[in-house]
């Protein structure tokens, strides 16, 4: 009886596994087996080496991530100019209400012929950045360049 009781009392921890990890390899590798080793273990993305060499051994898929920063840093600044483009659209309009309010009719078309033109400019400046985010596009981020 009392020792049932004790062997009650000493139950604690963690519960066992059902089917324990107790088999454990070692390998050797060369600085340059060693160093193709890590490059393919970061560009895994995994987090444990373990699991990755587990999934190596028995061929189970390894994804591989791959971060291109010059296009992130390429679409958050296209991002900024868009966002630039509304504010202009927005003062834009307040400009012109502004000029028929506060100016004579001849005076505000006046001052509308230069918004035009500068107007004309930009929309060729967004024409061209359209251009050179198709090329981008064609030339870095088809999903071909990525496998």
């Amino acid at each position: 009886m009392e020792n049932e009781e004790k062997n009650k009392r000493k139950m604690g921890g963690r519960p066992p596994k059902i089917d324990p990890a107790v088999y454990r390899f070692s390998i050797s590798l060369t600085a340059e087996e060693n160093a193709r080793f890590m490059t393919l273990f970061e560009a895994s993305g995994m987090h444990a080496m373990a699991h990755f060499i587990t999934a190596c051994v028995f061929q189970k898929g390894i994804k591989t991530i791959k971060i291109d920063k010059a296009a992130m840093d390429y679409y958050m600044r296209l991002t900024s100019f868009y966002s630039q483009f509304r504010a202009v659209g927005v003062n834009y309009n307040q400009v012109v209400k502004i000029l028929y309010q506060r100016f004579s009719e001849r005076k505000a078309l006046a001052c509308l012929y230069k918004l035009e033109k500068l107007t004309t400019e930009l929309a060729m400046l967004s024409e061209k950045i359209i251009q050179l985010t198709k090329e981008f596009e064609e030339a870095h981020l088809k999903k071909e360049n990525w496998k």
